[in-house]
């Protein structure tokens, strides 16, 4: 643990801790942020640098944009693959294990793949790949 915040010493103050509910509260409260700290460190090891630049142009990979078209409905979106961490579907960043990342992962422009969401069949056409 990092000590007591000054939440938890300024709790420690009002007498003894045995019946102090600040004391035990402020106490569970750093536990918790110690457990997220923890997590955050973990999750920062596991991180890999990856430079989409230089990875092949012309195939879909981790960091790459692409433009498809639903050929169900005609929509056309654009996702951006990212890591776990990156992730944030209100930008059209999508982690890399999501169904839709895994079935355009090393396909190019032109090709058309069928993907299984929990909706039914995907099947999208690649319109474009960009950084």
């Amino acid at each position: 643990m990092w000590g007591l915040t000054a939440e938890s010493t300024e709790a420690r103050e009002k007498g003894d801790l045995k019946e102090n509910a600040e004391y035990h509260a402020a106490r569970e409260r750093q536990g918790l942020l110690q457990a997220q700290i923890s997590k955050l460190e973990s999750d920062l090891a596991g991180c890999e640098i990856i430079d989409p630049s230089k990875l092949d142009k012309d195939t879909v990979t981790f960091g790459k944009r692409v433009k498809v078209k639903d050929k169900n409905t005609g929509a056309v979106s654009e996702y951006k693959i990212v890591g776990e961490l990156e992730a944030d579907i209100s930008k059209n960043q999508i982690t890399i294990i999501t169904p839709i990342s895994k079935g355009l992962l090393t396909k190019k422009v032109g090709d058309t793949v069928t993907i299984k969401v929990p909706a039914g069949d995907k099947v999208l056409e690649i319109l474009e790949i960009g950084l």
